[in-house]
């Protein structure tokens, strides 16, 4: 079987550079937004220095790369970003977590199965962001209260979210660009509930694997980070009269203890004095620590001195009074998409100094806890990343409301503000205006977003924050591969290879077999560089082989939302990694099998639905 050749020089230009941004998304080092650029630059300069011409006439032009920045879809995307966050700000989706954190107490089994139609249900109309970083805390805070390991809920709950995201066209970012190209296509727009009956008959199948058999597939065990580092307290060692450290600078008493002691402050009568190295220590001084139960001490017993509490400077710390954190809690957060945290550290943040809180650990998946807390305090962080802190109860509810931390603590204060109910109804009049044909998604959701900030639901900084980076760069240079697969024949050739590679199969083999390299790709590179890609390609195989085109591009649709076999596929999956303490192993574990139970039953619904 012979293959044919590419028709022009550009097509094999824009074939590898395909194939090398599949690359680029692999690599986990390189940022995607670098990549994404890197791929419309090259696009850009290449067809700017070598225009593409058909009939003598330019057809490509290097500024229509560029497009990509007011495509439809991504204005929606960026606009339902931006609604998604008013929710998550206002904490509008509250009353479920309330709801779903009691009736965890009565039966788990059930309330497992309504969590997952719930987070499904609601994902099918908002970003799975906000639902998963709703339902994290409510998870783990019931796992601790019925001593049920929360490693067995927190990935199915996560893979329901993206389960549930696949039954609307605004279910996913995926889902408004795969619509938006095969309209600009020719194709009649798809409809937000034109698809659901596949996805929900599908879908159920998958909700009940994941209540019934990923909980048992994957290890029963409890987090690490909650019993792993001991509580840091304040505390006031006095410098007596026969101490070595008396007439000497601070820089000796810290060398003193191997370097290990940290001075916050030093307090001579009511003067609170700067602690550079060279101060001279007096008798009667008073250091300002903060450390463990058992460096305090130690410090006290090299350095001759008494402890006494923070508070309460007239009893020494003994046996009979010890050290003491009163109205102190200790909670886990998580940087989410979006926080400023994200590529930061906590010093460039001052984040002790902002939140009030200190920092007892750090845990990265695949990396050993780090409780050292000047190493802590240098490390850059990323999404995903989760800080055992210490604080006061007002600061950690306070933490609650700020959109910079998802908080993973033992209780269910969940932000809840006069605004939620708000919030809650201008997102449904986005998707009830965009259902009922009344406005396109990207006006809706627009204009949702504008309500958002002027009703005070939501500010600009949290708006912008919102908007990320990765997504908006990803999209534009999907879009722009697209364009140009599209407008050079690049398309059109792969879809005949495919053909050819098929033989005589029937389309609905056809279908099951695109669907199935989607699924592959999008579990190794971006799961909107996948659909976009794929989308055109879907509608040249389905016009060479004489068939209607909407099975074949819901085939590429389905396919790229299976998200299932690694962390890396998609942005809650890394949010649910880190809080379950899961590997890799463990992913692939549980995702590969409901990638091929989703497969199979769209491999049997599209042909019997759609041909």
């Amino acid at each position: 079987m012979s293959l044919p050749l590419p028709p022009n020089p550009h097509t094999v230009f824009v074939l590898l550079l395909t194939l090398f941004a599949l690359f680029l998304f692999s690599r986990e080092k390189i940022p995607l937004e670098s990549s994404s650029l890197f791929i419309l630059v090259a696009l850009s300069v290449g067809f700017e220095v070598f225009p593409y011409h058909a009939d003598d006439k330019t057809v490509l032009h290097a500024i229509d790369f560029f497009s990509g920045f007011g495509n439809e879809a991504l204005v929606a995307v960026c606009a339902l970003m931006i609604a998604g966050q008013g929710i998550l700000r206002t904490g509008g989706l509250e009353p479920v977590g309330r709801i779903l954190a009691k009736l965890w107490k009565i039966n788990p089994s059930l309330s497992l199965l309504l969590t997952l139609l719930l987070g499904a249900f609601i994902s099918a109309f908002i970003n799975n962001v906000p639902v998963v970083v709703l339902l994290l805390p409510v998870l783990i805070s019931v796992s601790l209260k019925t001593q049920s390991p929360a490693s067995a809920v927190l990935m199915p709950m996560g893979f329901s979210t993206l389960v549930g995201g696949t039954c609307t066209s605004i279910g996913t970012s995926t889902n408004l660009l795969v619509v938006s190209v095969a309209a600009e296509m020719g194709l009649e727009k798809f409809g937000m509930f034109d698809f659901l009956v596949p996805a929900v008959i599908a879908g159920s199948v998958g909700i009940m694997y994941l209540w019934l058999v990923a909980p048992r597939l994957i290890a029963k065990r409890d987090l690490a980070i909650t019993d792993s580092s001991p509580r840091i307290f304040a505390a006031h060692l006095a410098v007596l009269k026969d101490s070595p450290i008396v007439g000497v600078p601070l820089s000796k008493a810290v060398a003193l203890t191997d370097g290990k002691m940290k001075v916050a402050a030093v307090e001579r009568g009511e003067e609170k004095l700067f602690t550079q190295p060279g101060l001279v220590l007096h008798a009667g001084d008073h250091l300002v620590l903060l450390d463990t139960p058992v460096h305090l001490k130690e410090y006290e017993k090299i350095l001759k001195g008494t402890l006494y509490p923070a508070d309460a400077e007239d009893v020494p710390i003994d046996e009979d009074h010890p050290l003491e954190a009163r109205d102190q809690q200790l909670a886990e957060v998580v940087i989410i998409e979006g926080s400023q945290l994200n590529g930061s550290t906590l010093s460039n943040h001052r984040f002790a100094e902002r939140y009030g809180l200190i920092t007892l650990a750090l845990h990265r998946t695949g990396r050993q806890l780090q409780q050292l807390q000047e190493e802590i305090s240098d490390i850059r962080l990323m999404v995903g990343d989760i800080l055992l802190v210490q604080g006061p109860r007002e600061q950690i509810s306070e933490l609650k409301k700020r959109s910079e931390v998802l908080v993973l603590d033992a209780t269910v204060d969940l932000p809840f503000s006069k605004k939620a109910p708000l919030a809650m109804f201008i997102m449904k009049g986005i998707i009830l205006t965009a259902a009922f044909g009344l406005l396109p998604i990207a006006i809706s959701a627009t204009l949702g977003a504008l309500l958002m900030i002027i009703t005070g639901c939501l500010s600009w900084r949290d708006a912008t924050r919102a908007l990320s980076a990765q997504v908006v760069l990803i999209v534009v240079a999907s879009l722009a591969l697209g364009m140009a697969m599209l407008e050079t024949g690049g398309a059109e050739y792969l879809g005949s290879i495919f053909v050819a590679l098929a033989g005589n199969a029937s389309p609905a083999l056809v279908i099951s077999g695109l669907m199935l390299m989607m699924a592959v790709l999008t579990n190794i590179i971006s799961n909107n560089a996948t659909a976009v890609i794929g989308t055109p390609v879907a509608i040249s195989i389905a016009s060479q082989m004489g068939q209607p085109p909407e099975p074949f591009v819901l085939a590429v649709l389905f396919g790229a939302n299976m998200s299932y076999a690694t962390p890396m596929a998609y942005k809650t999956n890394l949010l649910v990694m880190s809080a379950g303490e899961y590997t890799f192993a463990e992913f692939l574990k549980v995702g590969i099998p409901l990638v091929f139970i989703m497969w199979a039953m769209f491999s049997f619904l599209l042909p019997w639905l759609y041909l």
